[in-house]
């Protein structure tokens, strides 16, 4: 059955009423932007959701452009515990790719949907600081020491708001700075947590390349469209949630606890997701909510 125009319209907007003036935190990673019509569809529903009164803030990651990057350099990755090992030179080529390619092409995406985008990375405002990771524990082995990788100590969410108050969609890139000022290289879901939190965020949502949590891992027509945060742990114990999803669901149970009221996970390789879960009755993707 074809749906009317009019009606689409008339199903969005309580949830357009709802959403008025709300902070919503988007975080994309490279199996996303590596695909270019996903990512203007993307791009294209943010500034839409700005336009209708939303204040969406993206935060991205960008771990396979920068180990291609590395192996330009003649550099070869390594990962412990699913971080990055970040030597000085490691760390360059990350700040060379987030902030000169990934953020500046986001901004520039933005701007072509007439929306307004600035970059920002944890050193302007000093507005996300990190400490240095401790030495990461591997079974069998001696700690393994990851270098100029941060964990998040606090999110300071002046520059943000401003920005966001003004029209602007921040765009940020998880470099953070520690108190000495060095930069640290800080794990993109982590960040976008972190400052979904500070801001009290209605949403945050995982734009990633899987349909959402699926009760048969194997058949994507099963995805659970929403389970509380408290169902986390007994999902992973019975198989359920596994593998890469682990990691992404995790960040979400986390910012929920943390109070943030929603979190999400969306496939964004479905043409303009973002606008299907927020302002349609079905909706797409597994949301996370609070008890």
């Amino acid at each position: 059955m074809t749906i009317k125009r009019e009606q689409v319209l008339i199903e969005a907007l309580p949830y357009i009423r709802e959403f008025y003036d709300s902070i919503m935190i988007f975080k994309i990673g490279g199996s996303i932007m590596s695909d270019r019509e996903v990512l203007e569809d993307f791009i294209e529903d943010v500034v839409l959701l700005r336009y209708i009164g939303i204040h969406p803030i993206i935060v991205h990651g960008g771990g396979p452009e920068i180990s291609q990057a590395m192996q330009r350099f003649g550099k070869k990755a390594e990962f412990v515990g699913g971080l990055r090992v970040t030597d000085k030179e490691t760390l360059q080529i990350a700040r060379m790719v987030l902030l000169g390619n990934i953020n500046a092409e986001l901004v520039n995406l933005i701007g072509k949907y007439g929306g307004k985008g600035i970059g920002l990375s944890g050193q302007d405002g000093m507005f996300l600081k990190a400490k240095k990771k401790p030495p990461v524990k591997v079974q069998g082995q001696d700690p393994v020491d990851l270098g100029f990788v941060g964990e998040v100590q606090r999110v300071d969410p002046e520059i943000l708001m401003v920005m966001a108050g003004k029209g602007y969609i921040p765009v940020i890139s998880p470099i953070a700075v520690d108190d000495e000022g060095n930069n640290l290289n800080v794990n993109a879901d982590t960040a976008a947590g972190a400052v979904a939190t500070a801001l009290r965020a209605k949403k945050f949502m995982s734009i990633t390349d899987v349909e959402g949590v699926r009760m048969n891992p194997d058949d994507p027509k099963s995805v659970i469209s929403e389970f509380p945060a408290s169902d986390f742990d007994r999902l992973v114990q019975e198989g359920i949630i596994k593998g890469g999803m682990i990691p992404k669901v995790e960040a979400c149970v986390r910012v929920v606890e943390s109070g943030v009221e929603k979190a999400h996970i969306i496939d964004g390789r479905r043409s303009h997701a973002i606008l299907l879960e927020l302002l349609t009755d079905e909706g797409v993707g597994t949301m996370i909510s609070r008890d």
